[in-house]
């Protein structure tokens, strides 16, 4: 928190009639499941493709996958994976096992093997709910652990359009011998779960983090918190009873499951699916179910804006587009807004924040850091904590550099079975983000990076964010990633990977004195190297540390 007469000046940025108070409310998500389907349980809570389902049906389908459930041995404190992309499948699991108190381990429907085997060992699930065409390979993968079944489930169903750029070529694969999960909901059709008790701190998602900087750790992400997130978020971006939600960001992730998947599903909304993302695919379910609000990663917006095909006429109906789990450059907010008339809001959380807590009110543009050239995330939520802390773990004055600290209802409790790790990152309960921020006197914070990229080129600090920034204006220029690689005069040096706009050219050479006209001498690029496609983990993220380790000499 902020020093001062007034600790939380963000507050005067807030929309008016912004309910302050909403994340402080504890409750279950079922109970604000219920309550919004007793407010308009014929409304359409889920759309997919020609598929449209009232929140009424949606109730009785997950009461029916839940009893299916508790008849396989699914007891209260169970977890259980859900291993899908964005599907209404992946909605009704939520729903089923949140109403039978057991919890939802997300898991990246990308991962096999060992990615895939070390949460489910570490969660202790009992069970995996998967893709029909997967379930051999997870079989294999989960051999030995605790999951004793696999329910799969086809793509192909809940819709009948068939799109041939979503299923053609696809093979679904033989259901699972353990069961089918739409076959189940049929069999148990009218029946209802057996009453449990669930309480707000009950674990509602158990979600690994991303393991950039060890091996992952499950965030406990509670009833709770989940709720918070999703009613403060959805107050704070303005959803109202009749908005259409599109979930882009990945269900597997805390965005697209908490502030996309949750989000609509609470607050009396249509939630839009359209299976793994596809831009073709993403932009005409803008038009067709009429759109009001996402929120994707960046990587998401760049892929639509490389459709010839995209226009203004795609987002008639958008409000409000967001865009968090990476970073925004100015540069591409600003094409995105004159090519198609939105702005791209930022947002900032994490897995220990279950989702996002740091956000730029509607309406509002972001500014910019005028001494590193950051683009802001936003300001705190209510509810929400937030400070800059220096080494000695005390708040600095606005505008100067330290670590972004957190804590609000929003804050998990801590790591599934690791109290080492939930003491070091939670000492007191306040999260230490490990992002180095600034926070200046209106309460805007930009993120300058992560600590532990930062690169010490002789002696001097250079963040790779503005750097990549700098890269960013370049026309050509599509997406950049900047590292430190070992350097025996400097220490580091500054190494650039860039990919380039579809039809543009540019040479390494060109991009280092177009940086260089830009930047302090020891923020400038030693290399700039023209890659095809930087990589990136599943939500859209660069995998600098990637990058790093594969030009680093052994």
């Amino acid at each position: 928190m902020m020093n001062g007469p007034n600790p939380r000046p963000w507050r005067e940025l807030y929309r008016p009639g912004l309910d302050e108070g909403l994340a402080g409310r504890r409750a279950t998500l079922v109970d604000a499941w219920r309550d919004r389907v007793a407010t308009s349980p014929d409304r359409t809570a889920v759309a997919y493709f020609d598929t449209l389902l009232s929140a009424r049906e949606v109730d009785r389908m997950s009461d029916a996958l839940g009893a299916a459930l508790q008849d396989r041995g699914v007891r209260g404190g169970d977890r259980v994976g859900i291993h899908l992309q964005n599907i209404p499948q992946y909605a009704l699991a939520l729903l089923a096992l949140w109403k039978i108190g057991a919890a939802a381990v997300v898991l990246n429907p990308m991962y096999f093997g060992r990615e895939l085997r070390l949460p489910v060992e570490d969660s202790g699930a009992v069970g995996i709910i998967a893709t029909d065409r997967d379930v051999a390979a997870i079989r294999e993968s989960v051999e030995g652990t605790d999951a004793r079944w696999i329910l799969s489930t086809s793509e192909r169903d809940l819709q009948t359009r068939n799109d041939p750029r979503v299923f053609g070529g696809t093979d679904p694969g033989a259901p699972s011998e353990d069961g089918d999960l739409v076959r189940l909901i049929s069999d148990f059709s009218g029946r209802t779960p057996a009453p449990v008790t669930v309480s707000p701190d009950d674990l509602a998602l158990l979600t690994y983090t991303s393991g950039t900087t060890g091996p992952p750790k499950g965030a406990m992400n509670s009833h709770a918190n989940v709720v918070a997130v999703a009613r403060s978020f959805a107050d704070f971006v303005g959803i109202v009873p009749g908005d259409v939600v599109l979930a882009i960001a990945p269900l597997f992730h805390i965005t697209g499951a908490v502030i996309n998947a949750t989000l609509g599903l609470l607050g009396d909304t249509t939630l839009v699916f359209a299976g793994r993302f596809r831009p073709e695919v993403v932009l005409d379910a803008f038009r067709e179910h009429r759109v009001t609000y996402t929120i994707g990663s960046i990587t998401a917006f760049n892929a639509l804006m490389r459709l010839d095909e995209a226009g203004p006429e795609h987002f008639g109906s958008v409000k409000t587009l967001y865009s968090g789990g990476a970073p925004i450059p100015p540069s591409t907010v600003e094409r995105f807004r004159e090519r198609f008339g939105h702005y791209i809001h930022n947002a900032y959380g994490m897995t220990e924040t279950t989702s996002g807590v740091v956000a730029v009110p509607p309406g509002l543009r972001a500014p910019v850091d005028e001494a590193s050239g950051t683009l802001s995330v936003g300001v705190p939520l209510p509810g929400v904590d937030a400070s800059v802390v220096g080494v000695d773990d005390r708040p600095v004055p606005p505008g100067q550099q330290g670590e972004l600290v957190l804590s609000g209802p929003q804050i998990v409790s801590g790591y599934w079975r690791n109290a080492a790790a939930t003491a070091g990152a939670m000492p007191g309960g306040r999260l230490h983000t490990g992002d180095v921020a600034v926070m200046d006197s209106a309460g805007w914070v930009y993120l300058v990076d992560r600590l532990k990229d930062q690169i010490n080129a002789s002696g001097y600090k250079v963040w790779p964010r503005e750097v990549e920034d700098v890269l960013y204006e370049h026309d050509a220029v599509f997406e950049a990633a900047v590292v430190g690689l070992p350097d025996e005069y400097r220490g580091e040096k500054v190494v650039a990977f860039v990919s380039l706009k579809a039809g543009r050219t540019a040479t390494g050479e060109e991009l280092v004195a177009f940086a260089a006209s830009r930047l302090a001498a020891y923020k400038r690029p030693a290399e700039v190297h023209v890659v095809g496609e930087l990589p990136k983990t599943q939500t859209g993220k660069i995998r600098r540390r990637e990058l790093r380790d594969e030009h680093t000499p052994s």
